[in-house]
């Protein structure tokens, strides 16, 4: 054969070993996705992910050195997905409070219809997991999380240069609306827990991001601006915020409920 030949099978053949390999690491990935959501990190077996991506043990250790390496594979893929649609809820025309709604609404659509991705991500909050993954792990795992919390603290310091919100810490309030949209969310698990909301999770999901909203809202907002909105009631009417004088400031303030539901 001559080596031009020889030279242009080599060319020939390298897209096709290139594909193999990514086809080999998807089947592996998805696999493991499927005995990670079913075990936990701790019980998953890397024999029975090889057997289900239908590849030999060793072809899974040339892609992933350890089952940390893996796991955390399975998180990266999913994240990147997640943030790539959390971004497209992005739209330059709503102001910083809708922005919120828009992209609180799109937080829990993607977990109704995503709830094994949640389970795994919310497992290395667990303290036994948490013992066995290396350093490392969790680090690359925080950064998923930080680059999405960025985005959030992006839109609540964009509402407070726009006079939208009083001044605040953007990465507090935004660690704050993921930290109450989580523990919502999470309350779906328990049957006790969810016989303490007394509701359905859409509406108390609601009533929680406006209450941070209310709570950073500038004083324009409060004395008349269209960015806030009345919250949900348990008996399915509505609740409405009652402006009180403050003494001596000229100025309002904002006391609890009064409820406006039918009676």
């Amino acid at each position: 054969m001559s080596a031009p030949r020889a030279r242009s099978r080599r060319v020939l053949a390298e897209p096709r070993r290139e594909q193999k390999k990514a086809e080999s690491r998807r089947r592996i990935l998805e696999a493991a996705r499927v005995v990670f959501f079913r075990d936990g990190f701790m019980p998953a077996n890397l024999d029975e992910v090889a057997d289900l991506a239908k590849v030999a043990k060793g072809t899974l250790y040339r892609y992933f050195e350890n089952k940390a390496e893996l796991y955390v594979a399975v998180l990266a893929h999913d994240g990147a997905l997640f943030e790539r649609k959390l971004r497209e809820t992005l739209l330059p025309a709503l102001s910083p409070p809708e922005q919120i709604r828009c992209t609180g609404r799109f937080y829990l659509e993607h977990w109704l219809r995503n709830r094994d991705y949640f389970r795994i991500f919310w497992a290395v909050e667990n303290q036994e997991v948490i013992g066995e993954l290396p350093g490392g792990v969790i680090e690359e795992i925080t950064k998923l999380w930080e680059q999405c919390l960025q985005l959030l603290a992006d839109i609540v310091a964009r509402g407070s240069a726009e006079g939208h919100f009083r001044a605040c810490d953007a990465w507090q309030v935004a660690h704050l609306l993921w930290t109450l949209a989580n523990g919502l969310i999470q309350t779906e698990a328990s049957a006790a827990r969810r016989k303490l909301r007394r509701g359905p999770l859409v509406r108390d999901f609601e009533a929680a991001i406006e209450i941070v909203l209310r709570g950073r809202a500038a004083a324009r907002a409060l004395d008349g601006g269209s960015s806030l909105r009345e919250l949900p009631a348990h008996g399915g009417g509505r609740e409405r915020w009652v402006r009180i004088s403050g003494s001596g400031s000229g100025r309002s303030s904002w006391s609890s409920w009064v409820s406006n539901r039918p009676r």
